[in-house]
């Protein structure tokens, strides 16, 4: 069962996502029916560590094996989606393909559950500006060499803060 769940006005989302990047080009998730993209991962289940879930949507969503590198982020994200306000806990991990051929992909990954709106794209990190990513304060993370990092992303507030 996800960790999400309806309290009063907003929806609780736990999740986990992970940072693959090779040739300067990293892997974001898309639906190809939204205006924004997202890093690969999912909510995180009763009982599971964040490690656990992104492992495990990885290999759901892609049929990719992958080993956790190091942690990166916590978001406390608040936004909202089709009129629906979100709280959000976010955990971000660098993650890297374990297996050695998956490491040279530089194409476009469908989904394996059979959700084809759902694709996985390799962006140049020079144009990551031109990309609509979520929570928009992961573009910060990501130019940043000291980790870990927590991020308060108040879609709200318009504001985001960091802390050390």
């Amino acid at each position: 069962m996800d960790l999400s769940l309806d309290v009063g006005d907003y929806k609780l989302n736990i999740r986990a996502a992970g940072v693959i990047i090779h040739n300067n080009k990293i892997l974001i998730h898309k639906n190809v029916n939204e205006d924004h993209c997202c890093i690969p991962g999912g909510r995180i289940e009763i009982g599971e560590n964040s490690k656990e879930t992104i492992k495990r949507e990885i290999k759901e969503e892609m049929g990719k094996e992958v080993e956790v590198k190091r942690y990166l982020a916590t978001i406390e994200n608040f936004f909202e989606l089709h009129g629906k306000k979100y709280h959000e806990l976010f955990f971000l991990y660098q993650i890297e393909f374990t297996n050695e051929e998956d490491k040279k992909i530089d194409y476009t990954i469908k989904n394996i559950e059979g959700k084809d709106y759902l694709q996985y794209e390799w962006v140049d990190l020079d144009k990551l500006d031109e990309y609509n990513l979520l929570p928009i304060c992961l573009k910060e993370i990501l130019k940043m060499k000291d980790f870990p990092v927590h991020m308060i992303n108040d879609d709200f507030k318009e504001n985001v803060e960091l802390t050390k």
